[in-house]
C-alpha cells in the first residue's frame, strides 16, 4: 500500500434513530459530532437511519408479497402475445 493515500481506520460509533440502538466498530467514516461511549472514550458518532436493529429483514416483521398472484393478475389482464 503507498503510505499516506489511505483515510484513517478508526473506532466509530453509529447510531440507529429507528431503534436507539447504538453499536461500535471501525470505519473510515468522518463526523464532527462524538459521543462518549461506555468505555469512557469519546468516538465520532454517525447517525443512520436503518440498521440492522430496525430492518424488517433482521427483526422478522419482513411481509411475503404475492408474486405468483401478480403474474397471473398480468396474464389475464394484458394475456400473452403470440408470435
Amino acid at each position: 500500500m503507498k503510505p499516506g493515500i489511505h483515510p484513517a481506520y478508526r473506532p466509530v460509533v453509529f447510531r440507529d434513530s429507528a431503534a436507539n440502538h447504538a453499536f461500535l466498530t471501525r470505519s473510515t467514516a468522518t463526523s464532527d459530532k462524538t459521543v462518549e461511549w461506555e468505555d469512557g472514550n469519546t468516538y465520532p458518532v454517525i447517525d443512520v437511519e436503518i440498521s440492522s436493529a430496525s430492518h424488517p429483514f433482521y427483526t422478522g416483521t419482513q411481509r411475503v408479497l404475492d408474486t405468483a398472484g401478480r403474474v397471473e393478475r398480468f396474464q389475464r389482464r394484458y394475456g400473452r402475445r403470440e408470435r
